[in-house]
Order: C-alpha cells, then sequence, then structure tokens
C-alpha cells in the first residue's frame, strides 16, 4: 500500500500550505516505480480562437490542492492502489514553433512509457494529445473515447494541419488510434462546413451529438462507451467544452448545450474497467 507522504496529506496540513501539485500527489523527477504520472503540459500553440490553455495546468494544480483523499461515491483512494505523483510539465523550449513543440511533447511521454508508467495530462489545448499518442500508441492504434463539442477531425486550416481542431485525423492517419474503437461525446455546435465532422463518419467512429445523447441518457451512453472501445487498450481525452458553458466558460471554444458536471463526472466513473492506457483534460483556459 503506497501512503502519502505526510507534507501532502490534507488531515496532517491545511490544504492551502505548501507547493501545488496536481491532487497533492508527490512531485517526483524520476519515475522509477511509478504506476500513474500526473502532467502538465502547458501549450496552446494549436489554438484557433481564444488563448489562455497555457495557463491551465498550474491553475488546475492550484485548484486540485482542494480535494481530498478518497471519492466518496466509490470509496477509491488512488494513493491506497497505485504509486502516484505529478513529475512536472511536459514544457517546450520552441512554443513559438509548433510542429516542433509536438515533437517536444512527444519525446517527454516517451520517457514515461519506457519507464512503464501511465500519463494522466492537463493541458493545454486539444493538439498536444496528438503528441500524447505518438509516444503511448506506437506500438499500436488504441481505443479512444472522446468527450468534446467538436469532433477534432478537421483537416488543413489557415495553412497548418496541426491544430487543436484536427488531432484525431492526423491520429487515424498517422495509425495510433482505431477509428472503430473510438466514441466521440457532446459533438454540437454550428458549422463552417456541413460536411466539417465527415472524416469520423467515414473513417467508422461512432459519434454521438447532444441530441442523441439526451435521448440515450447516461447509462445507455456508458453502455456504448464500453461496446465501442472494447477489451483492447485505449485513451481517454476530456476537453472541457464537452461541458456547456454554464460549467466550463473558462476555455477557448465555448458552445451551449453541453453536458453537466455531474452527466461527466458519471460517464467518467463509468469508464471503470476499461484498459486504459492514459488520459487527458484539455482546453482549460483560466
Amino acid at each position: 500500500m503506497y501512503q502519502y507522504e505526510a507534507y501532502n496529506d490534507p488531515i496532517q496540513r491545511p490544504r492551502y500550505t505548501g507547493l501545488p501539485t496536481f491532487m497533492r500527489a508527490p512531485y517526483r523527477e524520476d519515475y522509477e516505480g511509478l504506476d500513474i504520472a500526473l502532467v502538465g503540459v502547458p501549450f496552446d500553440g494549436g489554438v484557433t480562437n481564444r488563448t489562455g490553455a497555457r495557463h491551465g495546468p498550474r491553475e488546475i494544480r492550484n485548484q486540485s490542492s482542494l480535494m481530498r483523499r478518497r471519492n466518496q461515491a466509490n470509496g477509491i483512494g488512488p494513493h491506497d492502489l497505485c504509486s502516484v505523483a505529478d513529475v512536472g510539465d511536459a514544457w517546450v523550449q520552441s512554443p513559438f514553433h509548433l510542429e516542433k513543440s509536438l515533437d517536444e511533447i512527444c519525446h517527454f511521454y516517451e520517457r514515461l512509457h519506457s519507464a512503464g508508467a501511465v500519463p494522466v495530462s492537463a493541458g493545454g489545448d486539444h493538439s498536444v494529445t496528438l503528441p500524447i499518442l505518438r509516444a503511448i500508441a506506437k506500438d499500436e492504434p488504441v481505443g479512444l473515447i472522446h468527450f468534446d463539442a467538436h469532433c477534432d477531425t478537421g483537416d488543413d486550416y489557415l495553412g497548418s494541419k496541426f491544430h487543436h481542431g484536427a488531432p484525431f485525423r492526423r491520429a487515424v492517419e498517422e495509425g495510433l488510434i482505431d477509428p472503430l474503437r473510438t466514441i466521440q461525446i457532446g459533438i454540437r455546435g454550428t458549422l463552417n462546413d456541413l460536411d466539417q465532422w465527415k472524416f469520423s463518419h467515414d473513417a467508422g467512429m461512432r459519434v454521438i451529438y447532444m441530441d442523441e445523447f439526451y435521448e440515450l441518457g447516461v447509462k445507455a451512453v456508458i453502455q456504448e462507451i464500453h461496446r465501442v472501445a472494447g477489451e483492447g487498450p485505449c485513451y481517454l481525452t476530456f476537453d472541457v467544452d464537452g461541458l456547456d458553458p454554464v460549467y466550463a466558460s473558462g476555455t477557448g471554444t465555448p458552445e451551449v448545450g453541453g453536458f453537466s458536471t455531474v452527466e461527466a463526472q458519471l460517464m467518467i466513473r463509468g469508464c471503470q474497467g476499461l484498459n486504459l492506457i492514459g488520459g487527458d483534460v484539455v482546453e482549460v483556459a483560466p
């Protein structure tokens, strides 16, 4: 059984003291014996609208210091089950060079993957998911559970194929995700082109638009997640603009009519039992 170090235990020390880490996890610079690595990716060079997600990891660390050790809904305390640590940021040395930045992020995650640690990351805009997948899914394509207001399967935009609206088109093209084991939940909003998300459908992805979400209900959506993802390795990515802006207004491309925080929590808890090899939350622009 792994224990919190005393300075990270809110029972022994007030939560507003000390250096902020994700969920008050211990900070480590080495990855040996680490089961879950909490990572910040402070990069928003792929944003097409409102910037600010580069500040997401720092503020998530600050706010997550309010979290307690156990989930009251299921009684689970992650630190009792495995070794969890904040390993710092996958920061980039060339933030003004988009493709080079993505390569640098990938190299960071390759080291984590080689050490056997499962990454749970906070972005950053959604372009950062592509280099994460390049690092952890290079051996075989993985399934994808994708919560978002947008499919993010666009193509070239204003001269670049690498932006926060295109990571999953690139991931399919690079053989990183299996589109037949990919489910996208929460899609909605106006479009610039009626065929904007055609790639998702043509590739065989399961797309649940918000109209269908409310027709199905949360329990049926969870069943669909398990049906599509199957038993193979899969990755979970959560864009906060999947939430209604009432709950998450601090994001680059908010869209009205999203799901609630309660619905999001239920769906994420419903992913228990999947063979998850990593996950992220992105587009937090405080």
